[in-house]
């Protein structure tokens, strides 16, 4: 990855180069990422485990998806989802249907086979029987094979002890009888285990067009003087918004009755771009508020950024705002795995963040 899309794509560029971070343990959201695994919790205490095909074997890429949420019941749910990135297995995919359903294979033994696979889905659940084994081989060296047909995927198996435990942390499930790694001797019961944490609630407001015909108001400002104002809401504009001065023209939308939101280019990388949205008032005192330096799309309300991992767009990450009535809130950002040539776009949804978006009318 270049250096410029690192500095854009933190996310991205950790997940990619199998780095981590992880953020305050008191908001529950935790990346992690551990040689050919990843777990990425969100702030509900959801966390999800997704593993790949060794990083040196891109002739049939395979991710299997592993779901749990928080509290001491909570079920371990599994999907697999095979590649197609590469002709041998673009064929297989090809014979696909609902007489042909992949098998688990652990140290040659058979489990059976998977739920029906989903054409709309792209993946395959596995059976609660295939789960449960499979999450008894990820503790120690396992071959870990799903087969379709004569076509065979290797599942990776290094790296998953390492987000098993860090899943067993964020949820408080370590010592406890169901943590994923479980020793004999459990020195916890599950009442110890971590309860789900509630799904903020935000108020989505749609932008209205009468504001722009029964009021008189109109904005008007030199090009060259909202990028003097927009430059105070940033500690350097030269790294974060190199293009806010440039000849590129500015994006005015209204918001309601005295707020805008306006848009600049800001900057341009190898395979990504961009923009610098603010909310401002229409008149003085203008109190510019920067919501995003990379935004990539607007409408009525909804403000989104989606950036590529690297050029072929097989990771992805996402960050969405909505409009709440006098701000813009973060209601949604995810990543969509490793690079590791499942399908363009990337693999899974794994958000860190989510709400519950409420239309108000």
């Amino acid at each position: 990855m270049e250096n410029n899309n690192k500095m854009r794509l933190p996310m991205l560029a950790a997940v990619s180069m199998a780095l981590f971070s992880t953020a305050s343990m008191a908001n529950a959201e935790t990346e992690f990422t551990s040689q050919d695994w990843q777990v990425v919790c969100d702030n509900t205490r959801t966390c999800r485990l997704a593993g790949y095909q060794a990083d040196n074997n891109s002739e049939f890429p395979v991710s299997i998806l592993l779901t749990r949420r928080a509290g001491a019941d909570a079920a371990v749910d599994g999907k697999v989802k095979l590649g197609g990135a590469k002709d041998s297995s673009s064929k297989a995919l090809m014979q696909l249907g609902n007489r042909h359903r992949i098998s688990l294979f652990i140290n040659d033994r058979n489990y059976g086979e998977t739920k029906p696979y989903s054409a709309a889905a792209g993946s395959a659940e596995l059976t609660q029987a295939q789960v449960t084994a499979l999450l008894s081989a990820l503790q120690r060296s396992s071959k870990i094979t799903l087969a379709l047909r004569n076509s065979r995927w290797q599942l990776s198996d290094k790296g998953a002890s390492a987000v098993m435990l860090k899943a067993d942390d964020v949820q408080g499930r370590v010592g406890t009888p169901s943590a994923f790694i479980n020793s004999n001797e459990a020195i916890k019961s599950n009442s110890s285990v971590l309860p789900p944490k509630a799904v903020p609630v935000l108020r989505f407001v749609e932008p209205s067009g009468k504001y722009d015909t029964s009021n008189d108001k109109k904005f008007v400002m030199r090009s060259s003087q909202l990028a003097s104002l927009m430059k105070g809401t940033m500690k350097d504009a030269d790294a974060d918004c190199p293009n806010l001065s440039d000849k590129s023209p500015w994006r005015v939308s209204r918001l309601n009755d005295s707020q805008l939101l306006a848009q600049h280019d800001c900057w341009i990388a190898a395979y990504n771009a961009g923009s610098g949205a603010w909310v401002i008032n229409d008149s003085k005192p203008y109190k510019p508020t920067l919501v995003t330096t990379s935004a990539t799309n607007y409408d009525k309300g909804k403000l989104s950024s989606v950036q590529k991992g690297r050029g072929i767009g097989d990771c992805m990450s996402r960050v969405d705002w909505v409009w709440t009535g006098r701000a813009f809130e973060k209601s949604h950002e995810s990543t969509t795995g490793l690079c590791r040539l499942i399908e363009a776009g990337g693999a899974w949804q794994l958000p860190t963040y989510v709400t519950d978006v409420k239309v108000v009318k």
